[in-house]
């Protein structure tokens, strides 16, 4: 769907923002499908007005044939989302055989940085070429001293950007820094790269991004496996790294410590990316282990998650990456490490438990160690020590200042 360009409609409790493609509810951001949320911008084009089945089919699906179930359910999804119900219908109402119309009153206004009249938040995207000839995506947003951050195995610059599971990180991270984001080989819009690559080929994405990105000596933040792959730049070349934050990092793979087969044709994870169910909400295999991963989202936020890492890249391309990270092991490392790090790791997080962060603590020489209350593997606004989180990896890296 394409509707105007910035718009932000204000109505009920609730802020549509289609610059940022985000929904905000009594000021907290409420994850939504695409095609929810493409459903909410035309009627709040068109608020006080009935808007038929078919514009909404025009709109939304394209114009393709779509069952009424296929409707009714987006309907009911972006009733919850807004804070309404079928019952009540405060928000929005549906006329059987007519058509439906958000009822509540909507203001428009300029979105707040136009208002202020600082520049709206843009990313730019280039491309690098890794020592072995990988293609690498990084994209550059914010303002201030550099950042560079290493995401997790599955990301994409274009859809991560308008997400409100990781858009609102961007947006507080580059409201003090210049920060420098890249796909993984492999994902996003990042070539796959040779088979069977180990970490020394992530560890030289790393080094390509940073170089094309003229970063010097820059602080990092590194999620999920990425925290390896930082960890051994930190010790082979420690004029890169200024200081780092390893969130929900671990330093042995999944194999290395026993949660997943060493060979990975006996490994369920990676029979679920064979058959088919990677991305898909109905799968019951995809659904648990999304379930383990973010054990503190609602039902409608663990399918919109897990629709959105299925868009972020090729299935073959996850094998590989999978085989890879599970047979991480940078124990050895640790103790080499030269410079300031905070590890931070929830609590209760199933799949990398708190043993993991634990090892990367207590290997490196004066790390701190943060432990958050959380089962959440992947730290979302949803997660309710976000904030907490988010708080401390700025403060940790606001101590850099001068200390380069």
């Amino acid at each position: 769907m394409k509707g105007p360009d910035r718009m932000r409609y204000a109505f009920a409790d609730c802020v549509l923002d289609t610059d940022s493609y985000t929904l905000i509810r009594a000021g907290e951001p409420v994850p939504v499908e695409p095609q929810v949320f493409d459903l909410l911008t035309l009627l709040a084009e068109n608020a006080g007005k009935l808007v038929s089945r078919d514009a909404v089919v025009e709109t939304v699906w394209n114009g393709r044939i779509v069952s009424e179930a296929t409707i009714a359910a987006r309907i009911n999804a972006a009733r919850r989302a807004v804070g309404d119900n079928g019952k009540d219908q405060a928000v929005i109402r549906t006329i059987p055989r007519r058509g439906i119309e958000l009822t509540a009153t909507v203001r428009t206004a300029d979105p707040p940085a136009e208002r202020t009249g600082a520049a709206p938040a843009r990313q730019t995207i280039r491309y690098t070429t890794s020592a072995d000839g990988s293609g690498i995506a990084f994209a550059v947003s914010g303002s201030g001293p550099p950042l560079l951050y290493a995401s997790h195995h599955v990301s994409h610059l274009e859809l991560d950007w308008t997400s409100p599971f990781w858009r609102p990180l961007f947006d507080r991270l580059g409201e003090r820094h210049t920060l420098v984001r890249y796909d993984m080989r492999g994902t996003g819009l990042s070539d796959a790269g040779p088979p069977d690559v180990g970490i020394e080929r992530h560890v030289e994405d790393m080094v390509a991004v940073a170089d094309a990105a003229e970063l010097g000596r820059v602080p990092v933040l590194a999620t999920l496996n990425s925290a390896a792959a930082a960890v051994r730049l930190a010790v082979e070349a420690p004029d890169r790294i200024s200081r780092m934050v390893l969130q929900e990092g671990y330093a042995r793979g999944r194999a290395i410590r026993g949660a997943a087969p060493v060979d990975p044709a006996n490994d369920p994870f990676v029979q679920l990316l064979k058959g088919g169910g990677w991305g898909d909400p109905a799968n019951g295999y995809m659904r648990a282990w999304m379930s383990f991963a973010t054990p503190g989202l609602t039902y409608d936020e663990c399918s919109a998650l897990i629709e959105h890492i299925g868009r972020a890249g090729p299935t073959g391309h996850m094998i590989q990456n999978r085989r890879t990270i599970d047979l991480y092991d940078i124990r050895d490392w640790l103790p080499a490490v030269g410079v300031p790090t905070l590890v931070i790791h929830a609590r209760n997080d199933v799949l990398h438990p708190l043993e993991e962060g634990r090892i990367l603590a207590a290997g490196i020489p004066g790390a701190e160690f943060l432990v958050v209350e959380s089962g959440n593997t992947l730290c979302v606004p949803m997660d309710p020590t976000w904030d907490e989180q988010t708080r401390a990896i700025l403060d940790f890296l606001e101590r850099d200042d001068g200390a380069a």
